[in-house]
């Protein structure tokens, strides 16, 4: 490909996506001036009450900026899902609380309700969650994924959208976590770093079909675990050990754990067979 046909190419794919898409830079400042409204811990200076309800109204106007793109001349669309959207929020803010004060009561190192909201990845990858979700349920097209990646980004905590999380999740440290799109997480689910609810194959024409797991209520799943399959079921009270890897269901009230073999030789213990190292 020549140099002038390389870039006629790139013009004809800007003009095609031209007005089509959301401002990637424009829902980040949304998201952020949202959850800075919904927790005002996040800032610096408190507001009185007329300039939340001005706020607000703001909140909503910068919503249907990054709606007009994707519902070009449906005005009366866009306002439509704009006030659902905006009356599920009161609802989600109630949740949040639930999910912050679960994680202030199982993390020993967490010492407010302020520090949790201000200062912890699981809290706001939790957060990000709860605000696209309804969206994703509204089949509102890419924007429910550019949220959830903003805050997998900040993260390193991948929670799809399509989820359905309980009340009261509780993410302790919250790196390399994965949740796939038609995961079901029940209550006062808790899970550590490095868990994937992840899917048993990728096959495309498979993608509306239930591919991750259901985790039931009151499930801990400690760091590394990996479960996969639509049709695998946790049942509750149970509890999922470090690195356990599970394709196949197991009941309530069970305990499943990986068990490691550490083989410790002293110096002076003659080596008969030579160790084999797989990296």
């Amino acid at each position: 490909m020549g140099t002038n046909q390389f870039f006629k190419q790139i013009y004809q794919n800007n003009k095609s996506v031209s007005g089509n898409l959301p401002s990637k830079t424009q829902a980040h400042l949304f998201l952020n001036r949202l959850t800075g409204f919904l927790f005002p811990v996040c800032k610096e200076n408190s507001t009185s009450y007329d300039h939340i309800l001005e706020e607000w109204e703001h909140l909503k106007t910068d919503f249907r900026n990054l709606l007009n793109p994707l519902k070009q001349q449906e005005l009366q669309h866009v306002n439509k899902i704009t006030e659902k959207y905006f009356n599920s929020i009161p609802s989600i803010y109630n949740i949040l609380l639930l999910d912050a004060k679960a994680i202030l009561t199982f993390d020993p190192a967490a010492n407010s309700l302020e520090e949790v909201i201000l200062s912890y990845p699981g809290f706001y990858a939790i957060m990000i969650y709860r605000l696209s979700h309804p969206l994703y349920q509204m089949n509102i097209p890419i924007l429910p994924r550019m949220f959830s990646e903003y805050a997998h980004s900040k993260t390193g905590i991948d929670i799809h959208p399509g989820a359905n999380i309980g009340n009261s999740f509780f993410i302790d440290h919250g790196t390399g976590i994965v949740i796939g799109e038609t995961t079901l997480i029940g209550d006062n689910v808790k899970l550590y770093q490095g868990v994937t609810l992840g899917a048993l194959n990728v096959k495309k024409e498979e993608a509306k079909t239930k591919r991750h797991p259901t985790i039931e209520d009151n499930v801990i799943i400690y760091a590394g675990a990996t479960i996969l399959g639509g049709n695998t079921t946790i049942g509750h009270n149970s509890i999922i050990g470090g690195n356990v890897w599970l394709t196949s269901s197991i009941g309530p009230n069970s305990v499943v754990y990986h068990k490691s073999e550490v083989h410790l030789l002293s110096r002076n213990t003659k080596k008969t067979e030579p160790i084999s190292f797989i990296i």
